[in-house]
């Protein structure tokens, strides 16, 4: 294998292909990269068996190829090596003694190479029928249900979103027991057989670092054990978590005794404000009590001081709600809903809060109270 690239192309791809590597990795070849020289271009590709990344640099886009071939390198020295040197014409040359050499007019490295037939192969075939949706609505997908995913091992399918597929419509759920995030989306295709897969969140936010342009689309390819995403000149696979995911279905009420409507600025630097004299031992908690056509937020920490917030609410029903709930899990909530008014949903002070905007029921948030008694 020989050929030269500019700099710049080769870091943009790479920056892609890192990402399937993990530090923690025990097994030297999946710390390595692969590079595929072929006809059509070059292929640099990456997996840590639990995800896999293939990127590939159209022919067009290299600057002169003399010989084809492929080998498996170092990915962290490869691309640190890249990284640092100009943005210049770069070669990139396979000596004979399973070395690769990589110089410029001023700078020369040469890195130890692996076997090419200790390198997994993977399985990158196409699905049939994918499912096609903008990067936008993945991106935001990503976004406002992340976040309530469960960080413990101890129960794996609470650490992925769930996606399920019927007909045209896709529902996206996150939770970790304490708060639960879902999201409604409608596509564009409408899929004959029910999906139900769970992704795992730190493999999506990997695969949305890379979306360039948000209106560009991509395509989810959907098996049994894994999924594989095609967007650009990127292709990269996924496991999925085994098991069955919880029915939250029944978790969300149908109906509620009080409706609280307000505006989105005001309830979030009123619960901002209060949650600094909370404490992360007192899961952050802080007291909300509405009185008529107005709500009192208000925390303490004893030793230290406490904090009193009023804001101006709009009610649907008549009553009053008196509740304790984090402050941390009520901002992540209130962050996702993209409105002025944000509606909050009330049977009691010991079952679930619905937060969601006020003319839009295509995103839920719940979290639940907090007993201080």
């Amino acid at each position: 294998m020989k050929f030269k690239i500019k700099q710049n192309i080769l870091m943009e791809h790479l920056n892609y292909a890192i990402k399937g590597i993990s530090n923690k990795n025990l097994i030297p070849i999946l710390n390595c990269i692969k590079f595929e020289l072929t006809q059509e271009g070059l292929n640099l590709m990456s997996t840590d068996n639990d995800i896999a990344i293939k990127t590939f640099i159209d022919k067009k886009d290299i600057e002169e190829v003399d010989t084809l071939g492929e080998v498996v390198i170092s990915g962290k020295y490869i691309y640190e090596i890249i990284r640092k040197l100009p943005n210049t014409i770069i070669n990139i040359e396979e000596a004979v003694d399973s070395r690769l050499y990589i110089y410029t007019d001023s700078s020369s490295f040469y890195l130890n190479s692996n076997l090419v037939s200790d390198f997994p192969q993977i399985d990158l075939n196409d699905h049939k029928s994918p499912i096609v949706m903008n990067q936008k609505v993945l991106k935001t997908i990503f976004a406002q249900t992340s976040f309530a995913t469960s960080t413990q091992e101890t129960r794996p399918i609470l650490t992925g979103i769930n996606f399920k597929i019927n007909e045209n419509k896709m529902e996206c759920t996150a939770t970790d027991s304490y708060r639960l995030a879902k999201k409604i989306v409608e596509i564009n295709e409408t899929i004959k057989e029910d999906i139900n897969v769970t992704i795992p969140t730190k493999n999506l936010g990997e695969l949305v670092k890379m979306f360039n342009d948000d209106e560009d689309t991509v395509e989810l390819h959907i098996f049994n054990n894994k999924i594989i995403f095609k967007f650009n000149n990127i292709i990269m696979l996924s496991s999925l978590i085994n098991g069955t995911y919880p029915d939250t279905s029944k978790l969300i009420p149908e109906s509620f005794s009080l409706h609280i409507q307000t505006k989105f600025r005001d309830i979030y630097g009123a619960i901002d404000r209060a949650s600094l004299l909370t404490n992360e031992s007192e899961k952050n908690t802080i007291r909300f009590e509405s009185k008529q056509n107005g709500v009192v937020i208000s925390s303490n920490i004893p030793e230290i001081g406490n904090v009193e917030e009023k804001i101006q609410i709009q009610k649907q029903e008549e009553g009053d709600i008196h509740i304790s709930f984090s402050s941390k899990y009520m901002m992540d909530a209130l962050k996702t809903i993209e409105a002025e008014d944000v509606t909050l949903c009330f049977n009691s002070e010991i079952q679930p809060i619905i937060i969601k905007s006020a003319d839009n029921d295509h995103l839920i948030q719940l979290i639940l109270p907090i007993k201080t008694y």
